[in-house]
């Protein structure tokens, strides 16, 4: 299987300004960029600021790729809308809200969500990018983590008010996703959930043809 051709390209961006804890002024961010428009939670739209997910000329805002940050975090207000739609529509598939546990502020009963390839049943996530027609699609498998035999969180955490970045693509997202960092063009190829294709990245083999 050549999971390669099934790669969904999105411009790499440049932070004008470098988000690294040391850096010198004037110096432009390494760190790996992507625009993200909007979020849908079962393809409708959460009502976000919409001047949060651009860069501003100070360096703030924007969605970024973190390996690491454990789960995504999200600037405060997105969390809220963003959570709020997807508790919404959780219920609405019969999923039973729990009380939380740290660090996760939604969790739900494990007992109430079916089995899939590609994780539980639950919402689907699109973070739109540069066009309706281009998105990045998150199942059960990298939304939903279980932290214990009954419970299941959804695996982002609010990033409060004013972060540097507003939206930061943690690892938990990127498990068992394929992703192509192409420099020369600055572009990252994606996949969604390679669970779909019932492989993993551990079945990867990576030996260079003789």
């Amino acid at each position: 299987m050549e999971v390669s051709n099934s790669l969904i390209y999105t411009p790499l961006l440049i932070n004008p300004v470098s988000t690294a804890g040391v850096s010198t002024k004037g110096e432009p961010s390494v760190e790996y960029f992507i625009c993200v428009k909007s979020i849908k939670i079962n393809e409708k739209t959460a009502l976000l600021k919409a001047s949060l997910l651009s860069i501003d000329n100070n360096g703030f805002g924007g969605t970024k790729i973190s390996t690491v940050n454990p789960y995504t975090t999200l600037e405060a207000s997105i969390y809220k809308a963003f959570s709020e739609a997807f508790i919404k529509e959780a219920i609405s598939m019969n999923i039973t809200r729990v009380a939380p546990v740290a660090p996760f502020d939604v969790c739900f009963s494990s007992k109430s969500m079916v089995s899939t390839r590609v994780g539980p049943r639950v919402p689907t996530l699109d973070l739109v990018l540069q066009s309706e027609t281009v998105y990045w699609r998150i199942f059960g498998a990298n939304s939903i983590v279980y932290v214990n035999n009954d419970v299941a969180c959804l695996a982002f955490v609010d990033g409060g008010s004013n972060p540097r970045t507003s939206i930061v693509i943690g690892g938990y997202q990127l498990e068992n996703n394929l992703l192509q960092f192409d420099l020369a063009t600055s572009r990252l190829g994606f996949t969604s959930s390679l669970l779909f294709r019932q492989t993993t990245c551990a079945n990867f083999n990576f030996t260079p043809n003789a």
